[in-house]
């Protein structure tokens, strides 16, 4: 079975699902290029988790939306530090990609410094 999407040199049709793993059947991917296997969620706040995609997307929207952590808590029927955690995976993740894409942002021309 081949998987079109791909992380690193997308598009090149060189990642096969050799395996799942867990409660969600989360798949493992195998890069035909380099041998590396890795978790289809890797790289995201859904890697390492043992909640459903739809639970982890639920959190993040409540805190998205201003909830608190109890508040979020109740909502979903998690423990509240198992929010937290979501919230700080989150938060690396974004930190992370908003590092990668300033590092690879043109500068503004219209800036006071030019």
């Amino acid at each position: 079975m081949r998987i079109a999407r791909t992380t690193g040199s997308g598009g090149h049709g060189n990642l096969t699902v050799p395996a799942r793993y867990g409660p969600n059947r989360t798949r493992v991917l195998r890069c035909s290029t380099c041998k590396a296997r890795f978790s289809e969620r890797k790289g995201t706040p859904l890697y390492g988790t043992r909640l459903s995609a739809q639970t982890v997307t639920a959190v993040l929207a409540h805190v998205a939306e201003g909830s608190g952590t109890r508040k979020t808590a109740r909502l979903v029927g998690v423990h509240r530090d198992t929010v937290t955690r979501y919230i700080r995976q989150a938060g690396e993740q974004a930190q992370q990609l908003h590092d990668e894409l300033v590092a690879l942002s043109p500068p503004d021309q219209r800036a006071p410094t030019g």
